[in-house]
């Protein structure tokens, strides 16, 4: 009991120590809240708005369709341009697309002469470019399917498309959750990390020493300390930011979530006071950061899935807790899935976590024997 009454004590000193520190809490702040918002508002992976123009040398029904159904939000209305103002139009950037129909072209695919269609596309705006290609393309296929049918042709399936999880293909509802899951890595590993740098360059870390207090006991009081104020902060921007702001349906067990997210942060907090064994000051610090944290956040299927890298990283990345983190968080909170689905996941990050902690907390001895 004296020594959990400790480790609660020095947890205490802790968060003193980040009370007074408002640059860190700025930055806590600012991640999960502005950063999330902007991450999710800022840079749309989704198409909207864009300029489309239309040269129409055919003036059928068929064309009429097919320029009416490039509707908003993911298009501004079509305008009616004459071809030798194509290039005019493509280099000041007024159009991202111009489709071009060329004359005859009802009468040709009535006749089933199959005629070709020219979509010009301003590739500056290479993510508008990519997405806008694929939808005109869809278009312009469901309009003339849709044609011919009214004429009599029937098609030979009948496909039904449902989109589960994110029914409007929002890309805010992704980019939102994943941002929150990657500042939990990286403000977890950052506020570990500097609040043992700073102990150590101001000297206090002779004064704990010269206490009755075991390294074990001083670590285990930065790793609470530092994920309870990291879990606060999870839990209040997931309810204010993601659900209220952004609109985002939380589909599965917050709680569930939040528990998950306590596991994980074992392994986060650990690595950040692991880190700062090895770092002498806070700009070797963020260099050990920049090379262990980012990649970590960029391979563990928050950016790209798992199933789409190489195989040896698909098998390197089952042994570290971000990559399950990712995958519990994603089946939680957007497809409802429940303790039962996820407890592979929930037994990994325990266990690569528990591992790791005992790693650091050797390590972390070894620091501080070093230091006496």
């Amino acid at each position: 009991m004296q020594r959990l009454r400790a480790i609660f004590h020095l947890g205490v000193k802790e968060l003193r120590s980040l009370r007074r520190d408002p640059v860190m809490i700025g930055l806590i702040v600012w991640a999960f809240s502005l950063a999330i918002y902007t991450a999710a508002n800022g840079v749309p992976q989704d198409l909207r708005n864009a300029s489309v123009a239309v040269v129409d040398q055919d003036r059928s029904q068929l064309s009429t369709r097919i320029r009416q159904a490039l509707l908003p939000p993911q298009f501004k209305p079509p305008v009616l341009i004459d071809f030798d103002e194509i290039d005019a139009g493509m280099d000041s950037g007024r159009y991202t697309f111009v489709l071009v129909f060329p004359p005859r072209f009802e009468a040709d695919v009535l006749a089933g002469n199959r005629p070709s269609l020219l979509l010009e596309i301003d590739a500056t705006a290479s993510m508008q470019a990519g997405i806008g290609r694929a939808y005109i393309t869809r278009i312009v296929a469901q309009e003339i399917a849709g044609y011919l049918n009214i004429d009599g042709g029937a098609p030979p399936v009948d496909l039904t498309v449902r989109i589960d999880f994110n029914p409007n293909l929002e890309s805010a509802w992704f980019t939102s959750v994943m941002t929150l899951i990657q500042n939990v890595t990286m403000l977890s590993i950052v506020l570990t990390g500097a609040a043992f740098i700073r102990e150590r360059e101001h000297g206090t870390i002779e004064h704990l020493l010269v206490m009755p207090l075991t390294p074990m006991q001083i670590m285990l009081a930065k790793v609470w300390a530092s994920g309870l104020v990291i879990l606060i902060a999870v839990a209040v921007s997931l309810w204010v930011v993601i659900e209220r702001l952004l609109a985002v349906e939380v589909a599965g067990s917050v709680p569930l979530f939040l528990a998950g997210t306590a596991l994980y942060l074992l392994f986060s907090t650990s690595l950040g006071i692991f880190l700062a064994t090895l770092a002498r000051s806070m700009p070797q610090f963020g260099l050990l950061f920049i090379l262990v944290a980012l990649p970590m956040n960029m391979l563990s299927g928050g950016n790209t899935p798992i199933e789409s890298q190489p195989e040896t990283l698909q098998t390197l990345m089952q042994a570290v807790p971000s990559a399950h983190y990712v995958a519990f968080a994603q089946a939680i909170l957007y497809r409802g899935a429940g303790f039962e689905a996820v407890w592979p996941q929930f037994a990994a990050t325990l266990g690569i976590a528990g591992l790791f902690f005992a790693f650091a907390a050797a390590r972390f001895r070894r620091s501080i024997a070093a230091m006496g």
